[in-house]
């Protein structure tokens, strides 16, 4: 192969890799827009009002009633302000992109300090502790293997102790 056809095929591989990464990316912009119109959907589902406003009492009911309609101020009530907007595809890419970024930086400190000096030190010590304590408790447990054995071996008896005969061959 010559070196224009290696370039040729390196470069048709480049376009194929963008190609699948364009279509990848449409792919994801189109699920989130979606998502995002059913988020707006139930956004606007929840604001709406959910039960009908009652009737005011007719001029001939007990006096005794009283509902409550404000805080003691006569002023309009304040002009609601909208929870959700569309937003653009940029501010869209730009939110992903801060919170991924973000995601990785707080991912990289935790690694970062996860293997710093200080606790692998601090891991060492743990585990030699640990193997240490180990040992010990298994020679404890050894030595307390050999005295029941032995006291097995006395509670039989001489006789059963000249039976045994030691091949020395």
């Amino acid at each position: 192969m010559t070196t224009e056809q290696v370039w040729t095929g390196a470069a048709g591989a480049v376009a194929l890799v963008a190609l699948v990464v364009a279509l990848l990316a449409l792919r994801r912009a189109r699920r989130a827009e979606t998502r995002l119109a059913s988020v707006v959907e139930r956004v606007a589902v929840l604001e709406s009002p959910a039960v009908a406003v009652p009737d005011p009492p007719a001029a001939g009911a007990h006096a005794s009633t009283f509902v409550i309609t404000g805080m003691g101020s006569e002023e309009a009530p304040a002009v609601a302000v909208p929870v959700a907007r569309d937003i653009d595809g940029r501010l869209f890419a730009d939110i992903v992109a801060r919170e991924t970024i973000v995601k990785a930086a707080s991912w990289t400190h935790g690694v970062r300090r996860a293997l710093s000096a200080e606790n692998r030190n601090r891991i060492r010590f743990e585990v030699r502790r640990e193997t240490r304590r180990a040992g010990r408790d298994r020679r404890a447990e050894t030595k307390q293997a050999l005295r029941e054995f032995r006291a097995r071996e006395r509670a039989a008896g001489p006789s059963r102790a000249h039976d045994v005969r030691e091949d020395v061959a």
